[in-house]
């Protein structure tokens, strides 16, 4: 991956920020696209190889000035990791407006990014994507519907960018983390991770929340050529979490003994 360059969405995000720390660690020259503009000149200044480029994924002129910039900052493009995602979520009451605002970042985004890179992949002969989805695409979530919506959208945009982008030797994945420790988690637990990881106990197999190198090595992984026949895939980062089903660590079956 050594000067491979690749644009990180949300990449001020601790999430994101990860994923950055990683691909520099990789040799990669990484651009930090996002809204942020105080968090992200504190990201680049953080790691050697990186450069802060204000984007809205949510405005066309923002996504095309984003590629126009890290082509003439880097040379090209290879990787798209696309991170950036809304929060906005009122389930059931959720306006018209907040609707158009979660699936415009979260999922119009994403392909709105991929569209406008895919070029400049194609002039070095193939790249990489990573989007995110979430294990809130896999299950239904009590009061959610715009996030996980658009995160099990993103799953099937996946699907079909890979298939439609192999003959450019673009190939394009997902990474589904569970809980993570990130600015969403962090500020919902007033900063006290013990009690985040205490609560995330009860949800993944591996008793506690992710972090954000940990997600980061997986999307790390899947632009790499360790995974040159991986394409099309959801890969779960998730400490088990999908995989341990309703029962949870009870067997419900002693239920009927009791």
């Amino acid at each position: 991956m050594h000067n491979k360059i690749a644009i990180v969405t949300g990449g001020a995000t601790m999430i994101g920020e990860g994923v950055v720390a990683a691909l520099v660690a990789e040799g990669c020259k990484v651009v930090i696209a996002d809204i942020d503009t105080t968090k992200g000149p504190q990201v680049e200044a953080r790691h050697a190889g990186s450069r802060f480029i204000r984007t809205d994924v949510s405005d066309d002129a923002s996504i095309a000035a984003c590629i126009k910039d890290t082509v003439a900052a880097f040379g090209g493009i290879n990787y798209l990791v696309n991170c950036a995602a809304s929060y906005v979520d009122n389930g059931a009451a959720s306006t018209r407006a907040e609707w158009n605002t979660t699936l415009n970042v979260n999922l119009i985004g994403a392909a709105m990014m991929l569209q406008a890179a895919t070029p400049e992949m194609q002039k070095r002969g193939g790249g990489a994507v990573v989007n995110f989805a979430s294990i809130s695409a896999f299950a239904a979530q009590t009061g959610r519907w715009l996030y996980p919506i658009s995160k099990a959208a993103i799953v099937q945009f996946t699907r079909n960018a890979a298939l439609d982008l192999a003959p450019q030797n673009i190939r394009v994945n997902a990474v589904s983390p569970g809980w993570t420790w990130s600015s969403v988690i962090e500020g919902m637990a007033g900063g006290d991770k013990a009690k985040a990881d205490g609560v995330a106990a009860d949800f993944h197999m591996l008793g506690r929340l992710g972090m954000p190198a940990e997600v980061a090595n997986v999307v790390s992984f899947l632009l790499s050529d360790k995974a040159s026949f991986v394409t099309g895939a959801t890969y779960a980062c998730d400490g088990g979490y999908q995989a341990l089903g309703p029962e949870a660590r009870t067997a419900a079956i002693g239920r009927l003994m009791s």
